[in-house]
């Protein structure tokens, strides 16, 4: 506990001498896909997001860049709602694909020569579409009859956020290294075009140690 005190002090007061230099810049990238299926609920939920990141450093352990990419989800389930002899069933399916654009600066302290402490403030922004689909099935027990119809609404948002993110950044050597992000702080604000009063916020404040995600990046060492 001492030693990651005294590490952690030597990060934020920056006592180290070792720095990244000017005109370094790295290349790495977010890529991502996960299912999740609930059957109490007969839920079906996938995601998918690809995300490419370059940065430079403009001045020593100062770099600036962006991420550009995609990202889409599909979410599906059937749900039956009963009334007597009557029933109505429901098969929806919905689908959100977004372009995500994510500027960020970086800042590096030195821990040691290979390790080093981040903070990295983001401004993620995504444009994309909710296509909401549904079939809909009505059933009446008493006369056996049947009849469906299809209900298809499709919805355009804008999402912008400011995110603060503190990590690790490890060199395996001059070229590779590995980057653990701790938690985040943030605030995103998404907005439904034509539609009034649809502003949706969402804040992430507190240091979750559960959440903690790894990269990997390719340095352009000068």
């Amino acid at each position: 506990m001492k030693k990651l005190i005294l590490a952690g002090a030597v990060a934020l007061f920056g006592l180290s001498n070792a720095q990244i230099k000017t005109g370094t810049f790295y290349v790495s990238g977010q890529i991502s896909y996960t299912q999740e299926e609930n059957k109490t609920t007969n839920e079906k939920t996938q995601d998918f997001k690809v995300i490419p990141t370059v940065a430079v450093f403009v001045a020593p352990n100062l770099a600036v860049g962006t991420g550009l990419g995609l990202k889409n989800s599909k979410t599906e389930y059937t749900q039956t709602l009963s009334s007597g002899p009557f029933a109505t069933i429901i098969d929806y399916t919905g689908k959100t694909n977004a372009v995500v654009v994510a500027p960020f600066i970086r800042k590096y302290w030195t821990l040691s020569d290979k390790l080093y402490f981040f903070g990295q403030l983001e401004v993620p922004m995504e444009f994309g579409k909710i296509n909401h689909d549904a079939l809909v099935t009505y059933v009446d027990g008493m006369s056996g009859s049947m009849g469906q119809e299809t209900l298809s609404v499709e919805r355009k948002y804008t999402s912008i956020g400011v995110n603060v993110k503190p990590g690790l950044d490890y060199f395996l050597n001059k070229n590779w290294t590995i980057e653990a992000t701790i938690g985040e702080f943030g605030y995103k604000n998404l907005k439904y075009k034509d539609e009034d009063n649809t502003d949706v916020k969402n804040y992430n404040f507190g240091l979750n140690l559960s959440a903690i995600s790894f990269g990997v990046k390719y340095v352009f060492a000068k």
